[in-house]
């Protein structure tokens, strides 16, 4: 039995696409001896030809993924993309260092465990690059005898 006419009249008729368009399997005869639109759109109310509903696109997957990104998993090496210094860029990094070693240093004046002289000259050793971390700093200053 050949419905295709059918069904597009009746695609026409619901505004959805061919595929969409159900026909009751038990109503077959009736649908087939339908030719006009007119014909059709007595079936679409008598409710022997629907719409199927729109598919749609679940997001469990994409919900489960970005929970698990939120507890920091799927962070490896695969899915890093971008230069070395596009996720940590190098000023944020210079930033971080420098505002810890200033802040390091501020305290060690305010203790009285260097003096000004020493602040200063640490001060500007930290901002020319020479310390990559707090520790390595105090370690300088130890071995050279800054520390009162």
């Amino acid at each position: 039995m050949n419905l295709t006419t059918q069904k597009r009249l009746a695609a026409d008729l619901l505004k959805v696409g061919v595929n969409r368009v159900w026909i009751d399997p038990n109503n077959l005869e009736e649908v087939s001896r339908a030719i006009t639109r007119e014909g059709v759109n007595q079936l679409i109310q008598q409710g022997y030809i629907k719409a199927r509903p729109k598919k749609g696109i679940s997001s469990y997957r994409s919900k489960k993924i970005a929970e698990q990104k939120k507890k920091g998993r799927r962070k490896g090496r695969g899915s890093v993309k971008g230069a070395k210094g596009a996720r940590n860029p190098k000023k944020q990094a210079w930033m971080t260092t420098i505002r810890a070693l200033r802040k390091d240093l501020k305290d060690m004046r305010d203790e009285r465990e260097i003096n000004r002289t020493t602040y200063r000259k640490l001060y500007r050793m930290a901002k020319g690059g020479a310390f990559r971390s707090k520790s390595y700093m105090k370690t300088y200053a130890r071995d050279h005898d800054l520390l009162r």
